[in-house]
């Protein structure tokens, strides 16, 4: 990044800093020398809140903003409480944006989600997929407030010469992960279920589905690595409306569930409920624009896994 000793003197500003993605961001900004980094807690400062969220920025003028700050959760989270899902993403991301443009912030980057494409995209997924069909209705309003995330960013470009990017990674796992019984992700939740039924001594683990569908997973701290290599190298002109984040790899259900049972050390059984819908068959970024820019990604889930499980062990039991 021959950028770095340009731009690490900015003041920058991190939202949500506590979580998966806002966490890695501060590690990667921190490894490059970035010293003048701003964060804010929920209790100190309500993202959806727009009059907090102006007098945060009139007040601290920073000059670089992350937005990764988002409600964020499972499938069973996202289908229950799409109001909440819908409204209070909206909220953040809206103050966020509108107070870059207001207060004259240089760059931001807007964080998304691979649900903003259409259910029955053709794959891999390419950026200019977004909006041609349906979306899957389990996640719709996320994946809704974040297709508008983009558009503001985009429009707020295009009508004003702002340099706000977007970007989308896949999914998602590592450090400070979100391990919650019900509204966390795939990969954590996976990892709570075998360690649980490790230290139970279970003689099995019900998996819902055939274990035959295929995803694609990505280390928080590569995406923090592409999203900071983006801020320093890239303005929005040159990555277009929004940009791919993944690592063009995928690995079906089944060899990640036993990877997982592997690195935990779990003796029992794994059994796969094929009574119980599998969702997408194959979920996959195009991320040829992404590598056109000399970016590759560096950590493989067979090493990221035992990282985010030791994470756990250390942080998150419950």
């Amino acid at each position: 990044m021959n950028n770095v000793s340009k731009f690490k003197h900015k003041k920058v500003f991190i939202a949500g800093h506590r979580g998966l993605v806002g966490s890695a961001i501060c590690r990667e900004l921190l490894a490059h020398g970035f010293t003048n980094i701003i964060t804010r807690n929920h209790n100190v400062l309500d993202l959806s809140d727009s009059h907090s969220v102006e007098k945060f920025f009139d007040t601290e003028r920073p000059e670089w903003v992350f937005d990764a700050a988002a409600k964020v959760g499972g499938i069973h989270a996202n289908a229950t409480y799409p109001v909440e899902f819908l409204l209070q993403n909206l909220k953040i991301q809206n103050n966020i944006i509108e107070c870059a443009y207001k207060f004259a912030v240089e760059k931001l980057m807007f964080l998304g989600s691979s649900c903003i494409f259409p259910r029955e995209a053709p794959q891999p997924l390419k950026e200019e997929y977004l909006l041609s069909s349906a979306l899957e209705k389990t996640n719709e309003a996320y994946a809704l407030a974040k297709i508008a995330g983009i558009k503001l960013c985009h429009y707020y470009n295009k009508e004003y010469g702002t340099n706000f990017l977007a970007a989308m990674p896949c999914n998602l796992y590592g450090i400070n992960d979100n391990y919650h019984p019900t509204n966390s992700h795939v990969l954590p939740a996976l990892i709570r279920r075998i360690h649980l039924a490790k230290i139970a001594d279970d003689k099995e683990v019900v998996i819902w589905g055939s274990g035959s569908p295929k995803r694609e997973f990505m280390y928080s701290d590569d995406l923090a690595n592409a999203l900071v290599f983006l801020m320093l190298n890239y303005d929005a002109a040159e990555i277009g409306e929004f940009i791919n984040i993944g690592t063009g790899e995928e690995i079906t259900i089944n060899d990640l569930v036993h990877l997982i049972k592997s690195v935990i050390g779990f003796r029992g059984e794994i059994v796969f409920d094929h009574s119980k819908p599998d969702g997408t068959p194959r979920k996959i970024l195009d991320i040829s624009r992404l590598n056109s820019l000399g970016f590759k990604t560096k950590i493989p889930l067979e090493q990221g896994v035992p990282f985010a499980y030791q994470d756990f062990l250390k942080n998150h039991q419950m």
